[in-house]
């Protein structure tokens, strides 16, 4: 740190720092979002994940000031991930937060949002945070009186935006892969939709063959909801074409920041040295989060709480069609998918040319997805070596 920065808390840099709502209003199917730490990423609210809530208790919690502005920073306060995302409110959005999520309002004449998104998200400050105010053996959380007690030091504000403007530049391009990412992985859903649910491949294009319909028996009308289906293809068990296989337990202690992805019916829940699975593969969700399902470019360790796929049919095809799947909760008590029930669920198995033809095109679509997720991991890695470094002045800009 140099002699020009300031140090004092947030408190003193913040005109407000509150949190969300403290009562959790009743779900609606047709309502406005409500977020909690589960929906933050670092860059902003996800408000596909987000449940809804009425519009009356909406405007109720907007009036207690649960309702974040253009320009807060949020940070994680409740939970296994206390501290662990945090970011920047760039645009005015229309959401309500739960008080799993801190929201702090800084003087924007001391210091900036991007700034202060920035050394919040610094590793030395999270450690300084959870290793000092962190509270609470249960549910892990930092409390609000301890936030505005917390140090921070901090430059002018055109050395600030000299920061910002180098971590941004990574951000930026992270970001935009993101997006990319994401319009491809709608691409690989759509071709799927269009060929396996709408029955409309495109004959005599790209190689693939087409479809001919003739009516449906009952069983297949009950199975697709469509008087027609096409010849050639049929209907079976999904026991038939795949078999579902445990994971192994891992102690959380066992886990750590680098090595393999380590799956839960959650997603990824760290890392290990040692891989059980290789990928590609398909991880699907056996106890929590029931009928989840994820797909891992890479090799793997999936825990006891989830289910690895083993099939002789194209991993593309089968991820898709799971992902199209509604799996039952087996037991009201303990969430969780009985694995011989799952397997009885009957579902379409296509021409095996078509999907021979689907993994062909899908496979050059996730090139390109496992491509621009090689180049962010690679932005992410030297964007996180720089950030502390420039939040605390040991790099000068």
């Amino acid at each position: 740190m140099t002699n020009s920065w300031e140090e004092t808390t947030l408190k003193d840099i913040c005109v407000k720092i509150t949190d969300g709502a403290h009562a959790s209003p009743k779900s609606v199917d047709d309502g406005l979002p409500m977020a909690s730490v589960k929906d933050l990423t670092p860059y902003g609210i996800n408000l596909d994940s987000c449940r809804l809530i009425s519009e009356s208790d909406f405007d109720s919690l907007v009036k207690y000031g649960c309702k974040p502005e253009k320009g807060d920073i949020l940070v994680a306060k409740d939970g296994a991930t206390a501290l662990d995302t945090v970011c920047e409110v760039k645009n005015s959005i229309n959401v309500v937060l739960l008080s799993s999520v801190a929201i702090l309002r800084p003087n924007t004449k001391k210091v900036t949002s991007s700034f202060l998104r920035y050394y919040m998200d610094s590793p030395v400050t999270r450690n300084y945070l959870k290793g000092g105010f962190i509270t609470g053996a249960a549910i892990p959380r930092i409390v609000l009186e301890d936030f505005k007690r917390s140090k921070i030091v901090f430059p002018s504000i055109k050395k600030q935006n000299e920061i910002t403007s180098i971590l941004s530049a990574y951000d930026d391009l992270i970001e935009n892969n993101s997006r990319r990412i994401k319009i491809l992985e709608e691409m690989a859903k759509l071709i799927y939709r269009e060929w396996f649910v709408e029955f409309n491949p495109p004959a005599g294009r790209a190689g693939a063959p087409g479809v001919k319909l003739r009516k449906a028996t009952v069983e297949e009308k009950k199975v697709t909801g469509k008087d027609q289906f096409p010849e050639g293809w049929e209907v079976k068990k999904l026991g038939d074409f795949i078999e579902l296989a445990y994971g192994k337990g891992l102690k959380s202690e066992k886990r750590s920041n680098d090595g393999y992805p380590v799956y839960g019916s959650s997603g990824v829940i760290g890392h290990h040295q040692n891989a059980l699975v290789k990928g590609p593969g398909i991880i699907v969700g056996r106890k929590g989060n029931v009928g989840s399902v994820f797909w891992c470019n890479e090799d793997f360790y999936p825990i006891d709480t989830v289910f690895f796929v083993r099939t002789n049919i194209s991993l593309y095809y089968i991820f898709y069609n799971l992902s199209n799947q509604t799996f039952l909760n087996s037991d009201a008590a303990v969430p969780g998918l009985n694995r011989e029930s799952a397997l009885m669920k009957v579902s379409i198995l296509p021409d095996k040319n078509l999907i021979d033809n689907f993994e062909r095109i899908v496979t050059s679509i996730f090139k390109q997805i496992k491509l621009l997720e090689t180049k962010n991991q690679n932005l992410r890695r030297t964007r996180d070596l720089l950030l502390p470094k420039l939040v605390s002045g040991e790099i000068e800009v």
